[in-house]
């Protein structure tokens, strides 16, 4: 499903049921408030570390502590399996996350988040902006990037040539992450955007199949995809546009390409039984209003979801951002309600073959 831009009234009600990927938040109705909370005034959220964790201290945590008292302290990397082992045990290391497309139908269909029935209503939300009990904040886009020293006459355009190794020979390396990857192998089979998902899973993986042995590095972590690309490990890569930036700007000579560029979007969830839950949904709350996720999202290389969220960014952030207008026509969003019933074999599937 992409993110459809309605030209001259924004993101139409109907793409948003559509889609939840394209979900956005609206401001809260009524002026956040100083509370009194039962806890202890600090709240514990699971981070990516890095520039992002910067981001969101800017521009979220600290705002928040300022408005409410609550200190915000940071656990990372952000791990599901933490937030797994934490609910199962009752011993609690954060109280917030953030969850991907996959993870979120995960973590809802395990039951290891709070319902957020009562704690968010229609007047804070845009329609389809609560998904599986995540609430919709950024985005960010697993795109096509390339060494321009080693494909001088232009690279890969698309996930088909990605995998053409007669036209673009070389090494490759794609994000360790089993429902994004397997997206990408289906785009590679020429399965088009809008047949997506669900996912036809044994054609995924015979297409998988095909480019195993020239995946040089299964990346983890956004600043190892840097190195890999800026350090010439590979020719071609499937990542993060920021992170591909950031080695841009060091002089690796590299070119992003939007062109099927699979996005998926972060929801803000509350982990299940947490001492501290009232805090992290006010938190929630307070981190997806549009002028602040707006400039979270840029700063953290990634895009906000709410497209009033663009009124707060300059045209140049705006083309930063993997979920702005420019690039609807290219780009690929998650289907939550499509793929959450999939995710468990997905992974499973997954780990059994990447283990071959």
């Amino acid at each position: 499903m992409g993110y459809v831009h309605d030209k001259g009234r924004g993101f139409t009600r109907r793409q948003f049921i559509k889609s939840a990927s394209a979900a956005a938040i609206g401001a809260v109705a009524m002026p956040y408030v100083h509370r009194a909370y039962a806890e202890e005034k600090v709240l514990y959220v699971n981070t990516w570390g890095g520039g992002w964790e910067k981001a969101a201290r800017k521009n979220l945590f600290d705002p928040f502590t300022a408005e409410t008292g609550v200190e915000i302290r940071t656990v990372s990397p952000v791990s599901f399996a933490k937030l797994a082992a934490q609910v199962r045990t009752g011993v609690y290391e954060f109280d917030v996350t953030t969850l991907g497309v996959a993870d979120l139908g995960r973590a809802n269909n395990a039951e290891l988040i709070e319902k957020a029935e009562g704690r968010v209503s229609a007047n804070d939300l845009f329609e389809g902006g609560l998904v599986a009990n995540g609430i919709a904040s950024h985005a960010f886009g697993n795109a096509i990037v390339y060494r321009k020293d080693v494909y001088p006459n232009g690279g890969p355009q698309n996930w088909a040539e990605f995998w053409d190794l007669q036209k673009f020979p070389g090494d490759r390396s794609l994000q360790r992450y089993a429902a994004r990857a397997l997206g990408i192998a289906l785009m590679a089979d020429g399965v088009a955007p809008k047949d997506l998902f669900p996912y036809d899973l044994d054609r995924a993986f015979k297409s998988l199949d095909k480019l195993k042995e020239h995946i040089a590095i299964w990346w983890t972590q956004g600043p190892q995809s840097t190195q890999i690309i800026r350090d010439g490990e590979v020719d071609a890569i499937g990542m993060w546009p920021d992170y591909a930036r950031t080695a841009m700007d060091e002089g690796t000579p590299a070119e992003i390409v939007w062109n099927q560029a699979l996005v998926d979007t972060a929801f803000w969830v509350v982990a299940k039984g947490t001492p501290r839950s009232q805090a992290g949904w006010d938190f929630v709350r307070f981190a997806v209003q549009p002028e602040r996720v707006a400039h979270f999202a840029v700063e953290s290389g990634s895009g906000p979801v709410n497209p009033e969220a663009f009124k707060f960014l300059t045209a140049e952030e705006a083309a930063k951002a993997v979920t702005s207008p420019l690039y609807k026509d290219q780009v690929v969003f998650f289907d939550v309600e499509k793929i959450s019933p999939q995710i468990d074999e997905i992974q499973r599937r997954f780990d059994e073959w990447i283990g071959a």
